[in-house]
């Protein structure tokens, strides 16, 4: 396999994998919208998001303020193109057996 063609090691991890996965096919989602479609607690999800925020894979902005604010995170246009390789990638790989 060509370079272009490698996994990518930071969505190559299931949680993560779900995560850019739920996030492409919608606006964005909140902490506790992400927690509960794939039944995370919460340092699970936020170990998760930090290095998908590190990457710039996915954004996130504060609604509201106090305890009823919450975060809303989406994919980057980074994260998105990255997810779509992703996809890719592991398509080609999958047909080669």
């Amino acid at each position: 396999m060509g370079g272009g063609d490698l996994l990518d090691p930071l969505l190559h991890q299931p949680v993560r994998t779900r995560l850019a996965a739920l996030l492409a096919g919608r606006e964005g989602a909140s902490f506790s919208e992400l927690k509960k479609a794939l039944e995370l607690t919460d340092g699970n999800l936020d170990a998760h998001m930090r290095k998908l925020l590190q990457a710039e894979y996915v954004e996130a902005e504060r609604h509201g303020v106090g305890p009823k604010g919450q975060t809303v995170y989406a994919l980057t246009a980074k994260g998105r193109t990255a997810f779509q390789h992703y996809v890719a990638a592991l398509e080609k790989l999958l047909s080669l057996g």
